[in-house]
């Protein structure tokens, strides 16, 4: 295959489209670059425009979404903000930062983003022509469905991408949903017919059971369409990878699914004494949830997503993330009377760990004028934090630091600045807070946080991913809940490693790769025929 090696010519491209959110996109894009990775191809992923609160930071100090970075990670290639030149972080559900080759530029709502189209367009189509020079292939992603006909008119990243850029489309269906071969036949039945000469092939994924089952729908599909199925990718229990969002958390696995590529497990926490048992709060502006993957993967291990106080009654470890919404999120936890849960729960010398927004919780107070517009707001006074929020947002890889006597390295995403020492202001008189005056019986933690007992806080995103200090952080916190638990000796690295491997096989094993090829080679085939009725 080539492209970008030879003489600078434009290299192969392929866009993979979705017939809804979450049916597969992802993890077929970083699919594709595993096979091609190992089949000696250069490919590197695309997503044009990215709705996502589950971010990392480039080695250059951009934000891109993580799925793009986990794709990038599939293709053996460092992450760059070309490959997700348009990110939107909602910070609420009318509004949205938006983030445009790595750095936040404005506040939009939906309204208010679409005059940002047109030189958006300029800029995707740019960034997605240098990829396709330095690399042989690049795997587009889509967003959302490609047939949001209220949307068509100034779509970046779907159907209007194609068209600009001259790409086939595979679109895939996720069968568990089911109406597989509606949403597949409608997605195309509603696309002008410029459109639909660019959707060359479907794929269906989350498939269960005995595949000849199908046979007679995939060819009645096939006769409708005049496009060939491609592929039919089978259910993967415990494949859960860099969820975009907190929407993507339902894919998380159950506990029988465990595979031996796979050393995760979650689901229901269990009481044996063996067991480390982890709440997470799912915040409703919940980011970069991926933090607590490594968890996760440790064997021994259960993590949960709490929403109420009985999520919390039985767990040696609560986790406040991270989120875009620190101020709102915080109002939250006390409605739901979380935030006095885990007050109590430090009282009584029980672990709780802050990373970013949730760190920023465990202070004295939050003085926000940028993310909220709040002002002064009480925090839950556990640390002797203050943090206050700047328009400029901190964005960088962190390394050259030790953590309980461990090397570590991470990223940080965040508008707040904690500052520890300062003293709770007038918003916060009152408030009980289990810290005293602030400074007895605290230590540094982790980089730029502090601890005191129980209780620690970070900014640093992918510090558990150490996998040295998670092993001492995960046996210090099993030594106070007087469990038997003893880490495992995982290699995090190692675990995503096989997940991406897992992945590549999906694609190798059920993907027809000669038609694939043929797509990246050739682009779409020429005379596909039109389905009406069109575009309304």
């Amino acid at each position: 295959m080539t492209g970008a090696a030879a003489g600078g010519a434009p290299g192969g491209a392929l866009l993979v489209a979705g017939t809804a959110s979450d049916a597969g996109k992802s993890v077929l894009t970083a699919g594709l670059c595993r096979w091609l990775a190992r089949e000696g191809v250069r490919v590197a992923p695309f997503k044009a425009q990215n709705m996502a609160l589950n971010s990392v930071v480039t080695a250059d100090g951009a934000e891109i979404g993580r799925a793009q970075a986990m794709q990038a990670a599939a293709a053996g290639i460092e992450p760059e903000a070309a490959m997700n030149p348009v990110l939107l972080k909602p910070g609420s559900d009318r509004h949205s930062q938006l983030i445009v080759l790595g750095r936040p530029v404005a506040e939009v709502d939906a309204l208010g983003y679409r005059p940002h189209k047109g030189h958006l367009l300029g800029i995707v189509l740019d960034c997605l022509a240098d990829l396709r020079r330095r690399f042989d292939v690049v795997i587009c992603e889509g967003a959302g469905s490609p047939t949001e006909i209220n949307l068509r008119a100034s779509d970046i990243a779907n159907l209007g991408l194609a068209r600009a850029a001259g790409l086939p489309v595979l679109v895939v269906g996720d069968i568990d949903r089911g109406g597989v071969f509606a949403a597949l036949f409608g997605t195309l039945a509603l696309l002008d017919r410029a459109d639909q000469a660019h959707v060359a092939g479907w794929v269906i994924n989350r498939f269960r059971g005995d595949p000849r089952l199908l046979e007679p729908g995939l060819r009645q599909l096939e006769g409708l369409t005049g496009r060939p199925v491609l592929g039919v990718v089978p259910w993967l229990p415990g494949l859960w990878l860099d969820a975009e969002d907190s929407l993507d958390l339902r894919s998380h696995p159950e506990p029988e699914a465990e595979h031996a590529w796979a050393a995760g497990r979650t689901g229901p926490v269990d009481t044996g004494p063996e067991r480390l048992r982890v709440a997470v709060i799912r915040f409703p502006r919940l980011s970069n949830v991926t933090d607590l993957d490594a968890l996760r993967a440790e064997p021994g291990v259960s993590v949960r997503l709490a929403t109420t106080v009985d999520d919390l009654s039985d767990v040696d470890l609560v986790v406040l993330p991270g989120t875009r919404a620190t101020v709102s999120d915080l109002a939250w936890l006390r409605r739901r009377g979380l935030a006095e849960a885990v007050v109590a729960r430090a009282a009584a010398g029980l672990p709780v760990l802050g990373i970013c927004g949730g760190y920023q919780m465990l202070g004295a107070r939050i003085d926000d004028d940028v993310e909220s517009g709040a002002g002064e707001v009480p925090g839950l006074g556990l640390l002797p934090v203050t943090t206050r929020f700047a328009a400029d947002k901190v964005l960088g890889r962190r390394a050259g630091v030790t953590a309980d006597g461990h090397p570590v390295t991470g990223y940080e995403i965040r508008h707040g600045r904690p500052v520890i020492g300062d003293a709770p202001g007038p918003g916060v008189r009152g408030l009980t807070t289990g810290c005293g005056d602030g400074s007895a019986g605290v230590e540094p933690f982790a980089a730029d946080g502090v601890r005191r007992g129980g209780v620690a806080g970070t900014s640093w995103h992918g510090l558990l991913e150490n996998d040295e200090f998670r092993r001492s952080y995960l046996a210090a916190v099993a030594a106070a809940a007087g469990r038997s638990f003893r880490p495992a000796r995982t290699s995090f690295a190692a675990v995503r490693q096989r997940r991406l491997d897992a992945l590549g096989d999906l694609v190798a094993d059920h993907l027809d790769l000669p038609a694939v090829r043929a797509l990246l080679e050739r682009g779409a085939p020429a005379g596909l025929p039109f389905v009406p009725p069109g575009a309304p």
